[in-house]
């Protein structure tokens, strides 16, 4: 059944742990370990993606708008998009460095990004050293031009995903000691995102809708706040409702089932916790524009090979 998770029955389950869906999506564009020699030099230019610039070996000066950094061998430097920026090899012999570019559809994530004002790590610090294993796995990820293309994009995908997720961890700290409220907001946002999770993960039955039984009010009495503070805050680190949030899970799981035609639409609705496929099929076009039948048949359609014209 192609779907994220589905429960077994209650009544056979002695322990169980659900984890959060992963559905972040990172796109690596541009990465390149360069070697150059001394009097190397790379002109003011800017980019709509975030840049991560690692040096490996040398020594190079880096300018950031009006500020001018010298970056030696494990120096790490962040550089958000559209900030002009120039680079030159200010090194004995030659410099080696390392550049990745990145897009993260991440909301929490890119804002920890926009919140620091911190642009270089320095290699003593704690930052750059829980980095550098995690760039050098990118790194020779990136150099095996041998193994098959598919092998060499998922291991650039897991060194990517290793690498975010310790620099996760190194934003979270820098604005739990910052800004604590900001990071009690986060860590409460995220809570309810989980449970929201857990409201869809579940294989629910037409007699545990969550529409008229577990939804956010109870989420709300769990964590000990008002269900007016539940949704601001929630608003305020996803930039979306909690409502609106779990509607979009809704409708992922729902493609997710649609995508499998072993499942009538009628068992997915039921999946789903909809009393009928009427009422699925009504939520269904007001979020995507189709009915469900339709979309299926798209989906099919698509994944049909295409036939060699004689």
């Amino acid at each position: 059944m192609s779907t994220s998770f589905i429960s077994p029955e209650w009544g056979l389950s002695v322990s169980e742990t659900v984890c959060p869906d992963v559905q972040t999506s990172v796109n690596l564009l541009g990465i390149h370990m360069r070697e150059v020699s001394r009097d190397w030099e790379c002109p003011s230019h800017a980019h709509h993606q975030y840049e991560i610039n690692y040096v490996l070996q040398g020594t190079q000066q880096m300018k950031i708008g009006d500020y001018s950094y010298v970056q030696q061998a494990g120096d790490l430097v962040i550089l958000p998009p559209g900030v002009h920026h120039m680079s030159r090899s200010i090194s004995e012999g030659t410099l080696v460095y390392v550049c990745i570019h990145f897009e993260m559809n991440d909301r929490v994530f890119l804002s920890l990004l926009e919140r620091t004002n911190q642009l270089i790590f320095r290699k003593n610090s704690l930052a750059a050293k829980q980095i550098e294993p995690c760039i050098m796995k990118l790194v020779q990820a990136a150099e095996h031009g041998g193994q098959h293309m598919i092998t060499r994009r998922i291991r650039l995908q897991a060194a990517s995903f290793e690498l975010f997720s310790v620099l996760w961890e190194i934003l979270l700290n820098e604005a739990a000691q910052a800004s604590p409220s900001t990071y009690a907001h986060m860590e409460l946002a995220h809570q309810i995102a989980a449970r929201l999770q857990a409201i869809v993960s579940r294989n629910l039955t037409e007699e545990e809708r969550p529409e008229s039984h577990y939804g956010i009010d109870d989420i709300a009495a769990e964590l000990g706040i008002s269900p007016s503070h539940c949704n601001r805050i929630f608003h305020q680190v996803f930039a979306i409702s909690p409502r609106s949030y779990l509607s979009n899970l809704v409708l992922h799981k729902s493609k997710l089932l649609l995508a499998d035609p072993h499942m009538s639409i009628q068992d997915i609705a039921t999946t789903l916790g909809y009393r009928d496929i009427a009422h699925f099929s009504r939520q269904f076009k007001r979020w995507s524009g189709i009915s469900p039948s339709h979309y299926r048949k798209t989906q099919l359609h698509m994944s049909q090979p295409l036939e060699a014209e004689v």
